[in-house]
């Protein structure tokens, strides 16, 4: 009996055709995953680079000016930024997409 059963189940290509439709639609949509994740990997390294120069771009300075009255003063304090060796608004530079030429 299991033998029968066995032999009936090796003879049965009743789901063939709907297993290799399936790869096919898996490996189109494992394609356009991939093609997908790139683009949105540059277009997350634009909008970081995007915040990265809006940080850097900051004016860090500010200026409290001092007061004085009839028996007493407050002094100032002031600070100038000057740019860092990183402050370039160009550091990431994606590369556009190239088509294949055939």
């Amino acid at each position: 009996m299991l033998q029968n059963t066995l032999a009936k189940l090796y003879r049965d290509e009743a789901g063939y055709i709907v297993s290799a439709e399936l790869v096919l639609v898996a490996t189109i949509a494992v394609l356009a995953l991939v093609v997908g994740l790139s683009e949105v990997a540059h277009a997350v390294n634009d909008e970081l680079e995007d915040v990265a120069s809006a940080f850097g771009n900051l004016s860090q300075t500010y200026q409290v000016y001092g007061t004085s009255g009839h028996k007493g003063n407050v002094n100032g304090s002031s600070f100038y930024d000057t740019p860092d060796f990183c402050d370039n608004p160009c550091d990431i530079v994606s590369t556009p997409a190239v088509g294949e030429n055939i």
